[in-house]
């Protein structure tokens, strides 16, 4: 289990526990549900970079710990 750091800059900071084998798409499912938004409507970066749906955290080297920034379409 790892424990990931979301940040939206408009004052919501999120710790999602998660496994290093999940899906950035499943990742951002259980975010939205705890947002309240649709998830395909979440945009998640890592130092610039879009983070695609069907890689997996490990894959993007997220381990625990890790800060995202989430941003909404």
């Amino acid at each position: 289990m790892i424990e990931v750091e979301v940040n939206d800059r408009l004052g919501k900071k999120l710790r999602i526990k998660c496994l290093g084998e999940d899906l950035i798409g499943d990742f951002k499912k259980v975010l939205a549900l705890q947002l309240g938004v649709s998830w395909n409507k979440v945009v998640l970066q890592k130092g610039g970079a879009v983070l695609k749906d069907h890689i997996s955290l490990e894959d993007y080297e997220i381990h625990d710990g890790t800060y995202l920034e989430l941003y909404y379409l």
